[in-house]
């Protein structure tokens, strides 16, 4: 009896191994066909050496599968000599929750427009590449979107006023690249929740639209651009502002007539720019762990209390007579 049983294992398991592939593998053919052909697009890469006929391409490298219906969800690729445009066919996998490129320096060309079948994307990130042309605003269409990182790229142009149509972002990152003209008014009405917003480094310029102030922030960052007007609008008593950095741009205001911060604040950086007046002395009141107001217009005796006096002197010098620690006494 117990040689029948071994006998009728050992069948079996026979039987499992010698299956056809295509009875025993996950991942649909049709996504397989599809990811064989993004392969060819991409130039056959190495990193990509695993995705072969004869394996279930849920076991490949760079992709992953949905436990439930065995579709691909994910295709990331980092860090890899890549020479090539961004494949037409990865519209082609209608499940896909995420794509990263990241840090692929040869990779060129534009957005592809199919992207607008992707209706499952979560996260796209294509960072650190050489992908030119404008931010398409065929992206607009993609409403499952929560993270959206094009930054260190070659992108230029205007930033799509669509992008605020998204209802579910959290995270733009447009940063280090050459985007020009002003920062779109329906910035100040996001149909969801405001995200985090990174617009750093680039030829942005104009002024900040009045719309924003109605919008309360959490991180935005704005710096190193060539942009104008009065900031103060990010400020007061009932913002919801984390993390602000406004360096390095053009902006012009009396910072004295600020009377109120949020309790939120941790980061402020207005470094280089043309503000003047005092500081507030509702400064001192913030847990700021950082605070940089250098190189400005700004007068006065630096407020004492909190962490004011906590700071290098290299976060006030460079204004146009502040004075008091940590720089020298008021005369």
């Amino acid at each position: 009896m117990k040689t029948s049983f071994f006998t009728f294992t050992i069948t079996i398991a026979l039987l499992y191994f010698t299956l056809p592939l295509s009875m025993s593998q996950r991942c649909n053919r049709k996504d397989e066909k599809t990811l064989l052909r993004i392969k060819k697009s991409l130039g056959n890469p190495r990193v990509l050496a695993s995705w072969t006929k004869n394996s279930d391409c849920c076991n490949w490298e760079h992709v992953e599968c949905d436990l439930y219906n065995d579709r691909i969800t994910s295709f990331t690729i980092f860090s890899s000599n890549i020479s090539s445009r961004i494949p037409n066919a990865i519209a082609n996998l209608p499940y896909l929750e995420t794509l990263i490129f990241r840090k692929l320096t040869n990779l060129t060309g534009q957005i592809p427009a199919t992207f607008t079948k992707l209706t499952h994307l979560k996260t796209l990130t294509i960072s650190w590449t050489n992908i030119s042309g404008p931010i398409p605003s065929f992206l607009g269409q993609l409403k499952s979107l929560k993270t959206l990182d094009l930054s260190f790229n070659n992108l230029n142009g205007s930033i799509p006023w669509e992008l605020t149509t998204l209802p579910d972002l959290e995270t733009l990152h447009l940063d280090r690249n050459r985007l020009t003209g002003s920062i779109p008014d329906s910035f100040g009405a996001f149909s969801g929740k405001v995200p985090a917003i990174y617009l750093s480094h680039n030829f942005l310029n104009g002024t900040i639209p009045k719309s924003l102030s109605q919008v309360n922030f959490t991180w935005l960052d704005l710096s190193r651009n060539r942009l104008k007007g009065d900031i103060s609008v990010f400020f007061g008593v009932n913002k919801t502002i984390e993390a602000a950095d406004f360096s390095r741009n053009l902006f012009e205001f009396n910072f004295s007539t600020v009377k109120e911060f949020p309790a939120s604040l941790a980061s402020l950086d207005l470094n280089h720019n043309r503000i003047y007046g005092s500081l507030p002395h509702t400064l001192a009141g913030l847990d700021l762990q950082k605070l940089n107001v250098s190189y400005n217009r700004l007068c006065g005796e630096i407020p004492a209390g909190g962490k004011m006096q906590s700071y290098d002197s290299t976060a006030y010098f460079h204004n146009r007579c502040l004075c008091g620690s940590p720089l020298d006494a008021c005369k």
